[in-house]
């Protein structure tokens, strides 16, 4: 009688030493909510653990050096290689950004209920991590809904106030919606395919390279596209992105805006641009004119925006759109270009939501623009900040905004989308309006009423200080953060 036999996958938990760290921590705040004193605001504290936690996550990847460069673990579950390691850094990066970020913003909302809050800004960091690594597209689906499920709860964590709940409300409905869409897309790439590995679907097609004409086949690319436009606001899935951003708490604001984002658009290469790379002639027409729509509705709408945080969720729509400038020329430079633009984004977008993070108050928050009049004099260190994130996403030198589109827009023109690069080089001008438009208020406008600042905690001033760098070294010396993306997608599965 013959004898089955069950072999388990090769484990490597190095491969996943962050997300266990930031999981742990995570329940360790859950943990130690539980004992504290419930008439004594422990939030400081909490965030501080939390912190150290996700400081500790983003020196864990380095321990990856000695490791294979490019290596499945977990049956193929997981991909360990480059691409990998630039967006698990960016991802960590930006989580304790988000942290020390929250930090200042609790000392001001102390109604939050803090461990909950810090507990789900480092689960989902653990989904964004995962979505950037996955193999297959199971867990890719299961990273993303844990990355969704945190940042719907955060989004209301405003219980009291109605545009937070709104907030919520709206990006659940619909986030649950495009869910559907990927998950059925899966489902159509599994048929035509016969695998959910994205190795093995890259391999199929290229085996059998009739299958590019089948309708299933297209139907999935389809339906993906629609899921993942939702994560990445692209038009017409941008609804949900000025309302959301408007109602949460600015905290969140800026971990939607970059985690989010740079999140799915590592998704959509890793599942998308690699292994359904034959279909590319199929979505290039359609992806122009997705980009050209994006970049163009996001800039028009900013340009009469009087609420900040509505104005940087447009100029997150339009960003999208440079973004899918590079996506649309499909080559390895290209995609070079989208990973250092995400990097940039990052810090130059979590430091503009910093700043108005910066401004929070117990009565609320001060986000209109005419709020900012005469900051820039009053508080020189924040205005010297806020002029460098807008500059930046403006595309101003010597800023890391600028070399971002340079790089996506030159290769673009070497694609031959010349009337592409054109339009998106046209919105940017008008783009400067609005970025302008915020330091003139905080320079030579007199303030209508007084705007005080709270003293800010040290971990915010340590946050908009390291992200200004940022913005500032990426593009003065952009060669560095230029090879680790170019060493990324080179290595790309």
């Amino acid at each position: 009688m013959e004898t089955l036999t069950f072999t388990l996958p090769a484990t490597d938990f190095v491969s996943v030493l962050p997300q266990i760290i930031l999981t742990a921590t995570g329940l360790l705040a859950l943990f130690a909510g539980v004992f504290r004193d419930k008439n004594r605001p422990s939030g400081g504290l909490i965030g501080y653990l939390s912190l150290f936690g996700a400081v500790l996550a983003t020196l864990s990847l380095f321990i990856k050096e000695n490791t294979p460069r490019i290596s499945a673990a977990f049956g193929g579950m997981i991909l360990t290689d480059p691409f990998s390691f630039f967006f698990s850094l960016i991802l960590c990066l930006i989580v304790v950004l988000t942290i020390m970020v929250s930090l200042n913003y609790q000392n001001f909302f102390k109604q939050l209920n803090s461990e909950a809050y810090y507990a789900l800004v480092l689960f989902a960091g653990v989904g964004m991590i995962f979505m950037a690594a996955a193999g297959n597209l199971i867990l890719l689906f299961v990273a993303l809904e844990t990355m969704s499920i945190s940042i719907y709860a955060l989004a209301g964590f405003h219980r009291q106030d109605l545009k937070s709940t709104e907030a919520a409300l709206k990006y659940f409905l619909l986030g649950a919606f495009a869910s559907g869409f990927l998950l059925y897309g899966f489902a159509l790439i599994y048929g035509a395919t016969g695998s959910l590995d994205l190795i093995k679907i890259a391999r199929f097609i290229q085996s059998y390279p009739e299958i590019l004409h089948s309708k299933l086949l297209i139907g999935g690319l389809a339906l993906m596209t629609v899921g993942f436009g939702f994560k990445i606001s692209m038009v017409p899935f941008h609804m949900w992105t000025p309302d959301t951003y408007e109602g949460a708490p600015t905290s969140v604001t800026a971990f939607m805006a970059t985690g989010v984002k740079a999140a799915a658009f590592a998704a959509l290469i890793r599942a998308i641009l690699v292994p359904l790379d034959p279909l590319q002639v199929d979505w290039t027409a359609i992806m122009w004119a997705a980009a050209f729509l994006t970049m163009t509705v996001g800039n028009i709408i900013a340009l009469v925006q009087d609420n900040v945080k509505r104005m940087l969720a447009y100029s997150s729509i339009a960003h999208a759109g440079y973004i899918l400038v590079g996506f649309v020329a499909g080559t390895r430079l290209a995609q070079t270009g989208m990973l250092f633009y995400l990097m940039a984004y990052a810090f130059m977008n979590i430091g503009a939501f910093g700043v108005l993070a910066l401004l929070g108050k117990k009565e609320g928050e001060y986000d209109h623009i005419s709020d900012f009049a005469g900051l820039g004099a009053k508080y020189p260190a924040m205005g010297i900040a806020m002029a460098v994130f807008m500059f930046s996403l403006a595309g101003i030198p010597p800023t890391g905004g600028f070399m971002g589109k340079f790089y996506i827009f030159t290769e673009a023109l070497r694609s031959g989308y010349i009337w592409l690069v054109i339009f998106a080089a046209l919105n940017s001008v008008v783009s400067i309006y609005y970025y302008l438009r915020v330091i003139l208020v905080m320079y030579f406008q007199a303030p209508e009423h007084p705007v005080t600042m709270p003293a800010p905690s040290p971990a915010i001033v340590i946050a908009l200080t390291a992200a200004t760098g940022a913005v500032l070294l990426m593009g003065i010396v952009p060669a560095y953060f230029w090879s680790l993306a170019h060493d990324s997608v080179f290595n790309l599965m």
